[in-house]
């Protein structure tokens, strides 16, 4: 979860020279928060709190300056619905491509599951992954300057599925606008479950600071509390290459710059990348080349090729995408996961790839195709064995096969002495 600032954007026309292909069609944006560290530090204590499968929470009102929730509680048997998931997830990208939100809803899932302390086993006390980011209170940690506007994003998709969960819903959000905005695949798992009350909510404190006096401590103290390393550390702050950071919010960031006075959204704000829409490695390359003043590098990001385990990690992924692509996915599907409570307790994949259909009369040697007589006799002892063409057996077919063979020459020799 490196960290994430707040930026207050709305509605104009937007600028599709930032974009990657599958969104530079979009017109629209509405959106207040990019990609940025956040103002804590990083510490943790229990919570007393309830465990709950689950909860269904609607937000009310919104208006200005201030918040309004009602809570309802929804037991489910399961967490999140896979269906209403992947029905949840087009409407995400439909989103995107209309309001150019790619930064605050990475955001949003970084800083609901970022709150992670690996030396707490109970759950929820131990944060992270649980959808305690919807409640006000948490909102209101100075970390989260912002992310009321992704939560007023994404209600009306919880409205309309009311089986998912707000901690998948939440994570779902920011792995597909990662990918969206022309990043990795990310390896994700859902059926997360919810807290159902703000007093289970963590303490605030626990995400990373962005002008820190020694920042590479710093990012290590409260990556480390999470159980990420450094290569991940280095790979998840790549995530810069979207958003921008706003002066009057964050406290850090110029307020305008050449590549943010036009938007999209609201001008203003700066970028720490030129193409602030599009997921690459140009976060990496700007800082290594210091040579644009337009662009945003913060102490924590200065750092990573000041630090010597740090920079190992930069210079790779400043000249190789692919491994930036390849550590970033499985560092965000990490993060996702962190101190979450699943159900089913493996989670599931909205993308396994199902096992190959055992077909017996597709069966061949590898050397040579079988006669059509033994294709019908190898089905016929499949079937035999309550297999079939469209069902794969339990176990494995041919140790059947040759169990069954072992012990009719054993019945044999016995019957002959």
């Amino acid at each position: 979860m490196v960290s994430l600032s707040a930026a207050a954007v709305t509605t104009t026309t937007a600028a599709t020279r930032f974009l990657p292909a599958s969104t530079a069609s979009a017109t629209s944006l509405s959106y207040r928060s990019s990609l940025s560290l956040s103002s804590a530090s990083a510490r943790s204590s229990p919570l007393l709190s309830r465990l709950v499968h689950s909860q269904k929470s609607s937000l009310r009102r919104f208006s200005t300056g201030r918040i309004g929730y009602s809570t309802v509680s929804s037991p489910k048997c399961a967490a999140s619905s896979p269906e209403q998931l992947k029905s949840a997830r087009e409407d995400i990208k439909e989103l995107l491509k209309t309001k150019f939100c790619h930064p605050i809803l990475v955001r949003l899932g970084w800083h609901d599951a970022g709150t992670y302390n690996k030396n707490i086993e109970e759950w929820p006390q131990r944060g992270g992954a649980n959808g305690s980011l919807r409640f006000e209170i948490e909102l209101k940690h100075g970390a989260n300057a912002g992310l009321v506007n992704a939560l007023k994003l994404l209600q009306p998709i919880k409205d309309k599925y009311s089986s998912l969960t707000y901690a998948d819903l939440f994570q779902l959000a920011s792995a597909t606008a990662i990918e969206e905005a022309g990043g990795p695949k990310i390896p994700m798992k859902y059926g997360r479950v919810d807290i159902s009350e703000p007093e289970q909510c963590p303490e605030e404190g626990r995400l990373p600071d962005a002008g820190p006096p020694s920042p590479a401590s710093h990012l290590r103290d409260v990556f480390y509390r999470m159980g990420l390393n450094d290569k991940e550390i280095v790979a998840l702050s790549g995530a810069h290459t979207l958003g921008r950071s706003r002066p009057e919010r964050s406290g850090w960031g110029k307020p305008e710059t050449k590549y943010t006075k036009e938007g999209p959204g609201a001008p203003g704000g700066q970028s720490w990348t030129a193409q602030w829409l599009k997921f690459d490695n140009s976060y990496f390359k700007d800082i290594k080349e210091k040579i644009d003043e337009d662009l945003l590098v913060l102490p924590t990001d200065a750092v990573l090729f000041e630090d010597p385990q740090f920079k190992e990690y930069a210079e790779k992924y400043a000249v190789d995408q692919d491994a930036f692509f390849k550590d970033y996915a499985e560092a965000h599907a990490k993060l996702s996961n962190l101190g979450a409570k699943f159900d089913p307790t493996e989670g599931f994949s909205l993308d396994a790839s199902q096992p190959e259909k055992f077909v017996a009369a597709k069966y061949s040697t590898g050397k040579s195709e079988l006669s059509d007589a033994m294709k019908q006799k190898i089905r016929a002892e499949y079937e035999g064995f309550g297999g079939s063409p469209d069902k794969p057996l339990g176990s494995n077919y041919f140790l059947n096969i040759i169990i069954v063979i072992a012990v009719l020459a054993l019945v044999t020799s016995l019957v002959m002495n």
